[in-house]
């Protein structure tokens, strides 16, 4: 899912994790979220430029996933999915949204995403991942017009 998410997004992306996955992976889907949320603030540095909004509608087979983000240092997450039956891989939707969660705190996104339908929760995921690339390579775009933080307030 990382790799979608960085193809999508034109990112250079690279994970080492280890984690207590003998028990469960949620703490390394958590620990993965925090420190990828980490970089990508460290990378946008003071915002300056960057379009800071982003959307993007990506469809996966049966699934259609909608993420809209603004890059304004307010991190909050809307997580909302359709109903499916659980496949039972190691790896669920609950478990993205643990990332998801993470990921919006310490990157300072608000990030919603908005699943329209889908029946197979790994397609569910995979348009999740590949629109999130998709709006964060729109918001954090360089814009020439814009000189210093986009905001009416002057800052975020």
């Amino acid at each position: 899912m990382l790799v979608l998410f960085a193809v999508h997004g034109f990112f250079d992306l690279a994970v080492k994790a280890k984690g207590d996955l003998d028990v469960d992976f949620h703490h390394t889907v958590e620990d993965v979220g925090l420190v990828i949320g980490d970089a990508f603030d460290q990378a946008l540095g003071s915002r300056k430029g960057i379009k800071r909004f982003g959307h993007a509608v990506t469809p996966m087979d049966d699934a259609l996933a909608a993420v809209s983000v603004d890059l304004s240092k307010r991190p909050f997450l809307i997580y909302h999915i359709p109903s499916f039956q659980p496949s039972g891989s190691a790896f669920n939707v609950s478990l993205a949204k643990e990332f998801f969660r993470a990921f919006a705190t310490r990157g300072g996104l608000n990030l919603h995403i908005n699943v329209s339908y889908g029946e197979n929760e790994h397609h569910i995921i995979e348009s999740i991942f590949k629109a999130l690339g998709r709006a964060l390579d729109q918001a954090a775009s360089m814009d020439n017009r814009i000189s210093d933080v986009r905001s009416s307030k002057g800052s975020l």
